[in-house]
């Protein structure tokens, strides 16, 4: 039988790493650089399992966190307002701003964008991109912030590092906190910001274990579980 050889980089994963083990979220964000071995500068990722029922509308956890490091990327914003809005949105730095020409373009599939930021004026237009923007979780919503008359405000923050979650069918929350290049302490403090912000959002009616498992990865690297008691405020 012919056994299946183990790279130069999984061996120094797998010296250096212990999936059944919880870390610190100090050492974890010490760890995850030392098992990154992409040649591009991968995102990190938080990943939290919820003991909560997202299909009850009162369990629903979702909101936004400003990331004190921000993001590390260059996050692509299409900003569809009024005439009188133009300005303000290109003056912020929106990379696309306009309205009847971008919502022909998504309708016809187009979704090169991280971001859309909308005004509360043209969301009768918006609306019905849904089936467009929905799946792809560019759907504008009051609640991240993103359908907003301060488009300016709202086009910075997203800028600065602001990040939308929410829990997915499976109880999960899923959310980038930076890039691998980041020092640790970087890493460790946009974990942190995020996975407090969760704690805060916990629903009134969240029975028994709040949060049930952290991890913390790269984009191939595998999961570092997080001992919560690390974690300042849980």
């Amino acid at each position: 039988m012919i056994m299946a050889r183990i790279s130069k980089n999984r061996k120094a994963v797998l010296a250096k790493y212990n999936s059944e083990k919880e870390y610190s979220l100090e050492d974890a964000s010490k760890l995850l650089k030392e098992i990154t071995f992409t040649k591009f500068d991968a995102s990190v990722d938080v990943d939290i399992r919820l003991g909560v029922d997202p299909k009850k509308s009162d369990q629903m956890v979702r909101g936004v966190v400003s990331l004190p490091h921000g993001l590390g990327k260059v996050v692509r914003v299409l900003v569809l307002c009024t005439p009188d809005k133009v300005q303000e949105a290109k003056d912020a730095g929106a990379e696309y701003v306009g309205l009847e020409e971008f919502v022909t373009k998504i309708e016809g599939g187009w979704t090169d964008i991280d971001v859309i930021i909308c005004t509360p004026t043209v969301m009768a237009k918006v609306g019905k991109l849904g089936k467009v923007l929905g799946p792809r979780g560019l759907m504008p919503n009051p609640k991240s912030g993103t359908v907003t008359l301060e488009v300016g405000k709202a086009v910075k923050d997203v800028k600065a590092g602001k990040v939308d979650f929410k829990i997915d069918k499976q109880g999960l929350i899923h959310a980038s906190v930076g890039k691998a290049s980041f020092s640790a302490d970087k890493i460790k403090d946009n974990a942190a910001e995020l996975i407090n912000m969760v704690a805060k959002l916990k629903p009134a009616s969240s029975k028994g274990t709040y949060f049930q498992s952290i991890s913390l990865s790269t984009t191939m690297s595998p999961g570092i579980m997080i001992d919560r008691s690390s974690i300042g405020g849980l």
